[in-house]
């Protein structure tokens, strides 16, 4: 079975209730929960919280909500994929085989299922065992300038700082709306960023950064441009 994850912790401190504070008329997680839904790639879409708040919400839009997680799993620095491979086997536990797996973040309300179909394609290839969604860069990372302790700059690449950029190798980012992979690469922790894992391009305007309340701003200019297309990209 094919299995989604979203991830959604309480006690967010810069923005407060973060998972499911309002976002143009609903709870910010609705988006990810509903997107999951529409695409209709997935036999269970759940939520791991610690949270009651969030769960009732989760439950209120679609989502399961099989178990509250454990606490030594949401703290501050606790990563996504030990979260996502807790999931993994308390679902086992209740008898699932969890083949395919992918963990869509509770802040990614420009997410489209066309995306999240390309995802599962790729991962359906021989040799891959994970793919994310990912972006490009606004301006060449060769071109980089460093602050120094005392105040002046110096670039961080010094060999690329008068290169054109147009010469020099595009590079991506993590996008962080989501990631494909199998039920054991979660499980035994390996990267997500290998030879044997693949991209998905996002295009740059549905990309956005959320941990500030000014990032929350851009979201929602960015949404009311662009979010009438969340469920599906095919009239872009």
């Amino acid at each position: 079975m094919n299995l989604c994850v979203i991830p959604a912790r309480g006690g967010s401190k810069r923005i407060p209730q973060k998972n499911i504070k309002l976002f143009c008329g609903k709870p910010i997680i609705a988006y990810s929960i509903e997107v999951a839904k529409a695409s209709g790639l997935f036999d269970k879409i759940i939520v791991s919280t610690d949270d009651q708040d969030i769960a009732k919400v989760a439950i209120q839009y679609g989502a399961e909500v099989p178990f509250m997680r454990p606490a030594e799993l949401s703290d501050d620095y606790t990563g996504t994929t030990p979260v996502v491979a807790n999931a993994i086997r308390f679902m086992e536990q209740q008898g699932y085989q969890i083949d395919k797996v992918c963990c869509i973040y509770a802040t990614a309300p420009l997410l489209q299922v066309d995306y999240l179909n390309q995802g599962f394609a790729k991962l359906s290839e021989p040799g891959c065992e994970f793919c994310f969604s990912a972006t490009t860069f606004d301006f060449p990372i060769q071109r980089a300038i460093r602050l120094l302790p005392q105040g002046g700059v110096e670039p961080m690449f010094p060999e690329h700082i008068g290169s054109r950029s147009q010469d020099l190798e595009e590079a991506f980012h993590d996008a962080g709306q989501f990631y494909w992979g199998t039920a054991e690469c979660f499980k035994e922790g390996r990267s997500g960023f290998t030879s044997l894992s693949r991209m998905v391009l996002l295009p740059p305007y549905l990309v956005q950064d959320l941990d500030t309340l000014s990032d929350w701003r851009i979201l929602e200019a960015l949404n009311s441009l662009y979010g009438k297309h969340a469920i599906s990209s095919q009239n872009q």
